[in-house]
């Protein structure tokens, strides 16, 4: 995948840690010092299943730190300035870490066969007021791809 875009190229994926035990894995998600995580302000899980989308946002000042530890997701993030898409796939299949600034549109989408389970780290709590909303056809994207 080819990015232009300076905004999308703000995003961060950083691969992260599993460690593999008889009894189950132990998976990292972030650590204070870890590039990206600046603030805590909530941890917070979404489920999403298989083929369901979850979009579009757009923080006007959180930044989010996103882990998939259970299934796979498919984040989508688009600048509005220059019209570009940006895609990642994160989750078991490639355990890492999005890291998504304030000021770009994103949304999501389950994969596979079964609820995919996100961890949405933020530097802020939650405030309906500092977010804005479009519904999933008010970005011309196609999540059938």
């Amino acid at each position: 995948m080819t990015v232009k875009s300076n905004l999308l190229r703000t995003v961060r994926v950083t691969e992260l840690k599993r460690i593999y035990m008889p009894s189950g894995c132990v998976k990292h998600a972030a650590k204070r010092s870890d590039p990206g995580i600046t603030e805590f302000g909530e941890v917070y899980f979404s489920e999403i299943k298989p083929g369901d989308i979850k979009a579009w946002k757009l923080h006007r000042r959180v930044t989010l730190n996103l882990v998939v530890p259970v299934g796979d997701a498919r984040f989508v993030f688009f600048d509005e300035l220059n019209c570009e898409f940006r895609e990642e796939i994160i989750g078991e299949s490639n355990y890492s870490r999005l890291t998504i600034p304030f000021g770009i549109w994103f949304g999501f989408q389950g994969l596979g066969k079964s609820v995919s389970l996100i961890m949405s780290l933020a530097n802020e709590e939650h405030n309906p007021a500092e977010l804005s909303r479009r519904p999933v056809a008010g970005i011309p994207f196609n999540w059938k791809d």
